[in-house]
């Protein structure tokens, strides 16, 4: 492991039916971003998109809308676990 895991807190903004709009709180759009790409490669994504607000002032939001009765909680975990997989298998060559 080449580093010890980190928290990333997120709030839950809005859970309504087929959209969740979060805030996640000391993070950058950098991250946002990322997240942002993994979802919208999901087919039941109809629309994704973060929200930067001002830099020194707020935290970033991300808006999640799914099609039909896709579950956006369950979409963000599944993305969660990818991106932490992906990230935990990182090594480094010298």
């Amino acid at each position: 492991m080449l580093a010890d895991p980190i928290s990333m807190p997120i709030k839950v903004l809005q859970k309504e039916g087929n959209e969740l709009k979060l805030r996640f709180e000391g993070e950058s759009h950098t991250s946002l971003e990322l997240f942002r790409a993994k979802l919208d490669q999901h087919n039941s994504i109809e629309y994704v998109n973060f929200f930067p607000g001002h830099p020194e002032l707020d935290d970033p939001e991300l808006y999640i809308r799914t099609k039909g009765k896709a579950n956006p909680v369950k979409l963000i975990q599944d993305v969660c676990k990818d991106v932490s997989k992906e990230f935990g298998s990182i090594t480094l060559k010298e």
